[in-house]
């Protein structure tokens, strides 16, 4: 029984779950279990939970994060795509019963309606997860884009993909992602995880990123045509501005003058490029278009 006390995390509490339930990793749910308690305690401190906090997990795994997240929030709505856990999650986690498991592929959940039912009952809504690297992006523009009431997502992800997120102007991962996403958060990467803590060990190392959503955003007249904007301007990434821009305007004198008017020479590239001086650019687009 004392083994059973030990938290789910720690390596030999998950080899005796996934031994007892023949259980092995499926790397087509990119399945790699953190086997390092100190790190799982760190990420649900970081999650910052209480009583009042409700915290949605993606992908609970065996429930290592999940346990964690129990020990310090109201509730956990877990969101699991293996079925295979069906059996395992209630015995893993039989000591919480503030968490709630559904077997639902997140990307097709309506993340308002989940987010807006919850608050009936908790006034703090967060995400949490560990996410594999073919889903980090598709699941986090999910949420960015629900307009779901979630002030706080707390993710690991691959270290490259969080270099990204996290990028400044002029650095080598500077791009689309990086603008979108720090229109919309402040991002901060809080921990880097080695490769070492897993199991079965991935190829890459891990970090841990917060996206604290922006108190102070900057309104455009329509959100998804800015996006577009600024993915179209880092199309070609070795290309000027006044390349890429005047082919997604189909106008290259067009392009020229609007460039001019935002106050951005034609020969830069997009990765020179601040947040606001997209938001410049597209003001003046947006103008140009409605008049």
């Amino acid at each position: 029984m004392e083994e059973l006390k030990k938290e789910i995390a720690t390596k030999s509490r998950t080899m005796e779950i996934m031994e007892r339930f023949d259980l092995h990793t499926k790397k087509v749910f990119g399945q790699n279990f953190l086997t390092e308690p100190g790190i799982v305690r760190k990420i649900a401190d970081e999650c910052i939970l209480n009583e009042n906090s409700c915290a949605i997990e993606i992908g609970p795994g065996i429930g290592a994060l999940t346990e964690q997240l129990a020990k310090r929030a109201g509730k956990v709505m877990a969101f699991e795509i293996d079925e295979r856990l069906k059996e395992v999650l209630p015995y893993s986690l039989v000591d919480y019963d503030n968490v709630e498991v559904r077997f639902e592929d997140f990307l097709n959940v309506d993340v308002k309606s989940v987010v807006d039912d919850i608050q009936k009952e908790y006034s703090d809504v967060m995400v949490a997860a560990n996410l594999p690297y073919y889903i980090t992006t598709p699941l986090l523009f999910k949420i960015f884009e629900s307009e779901a009431d979630i002030n706080r997502i707390v993710v690991m992800m691959q270290k490259e993909v969080a270099d990204r997120f996290a990028a400044t102007p002029n650095s080598k991962d500077y791009n689309a992602l990086s603008i979108i996403t720090q229109y919309l958060y402040d991002v901060r990467i809080v921990l880097k995880v080695s490769r070492n803590v897993f199991e079965p060990k991935p190829n890459v190392d891990s970090s841990v990123v917060e996206f604290k959503k922006k108190k102070d955003i900057i309104p455009v007249d329509n959100q998804q045509a800015f996006f577009n904007l600024v993915k179209a301007c880092f199309d070609q990434r070795r290309k000027t501005m006044l390349n890429n821009y005047g082919k997604y305007l189909n106008d290259k004198e067009k392009a020229k003058s609007q460039l001019a008017k935002a106050g951005i020479e034609e020969s830069r590239r997009a990765e020179s490029l601040t947040l606001q001086d997209f938001i410049k650019l597209y003001e003046v687009y947006a103008n140009e278009r409605n008049s």
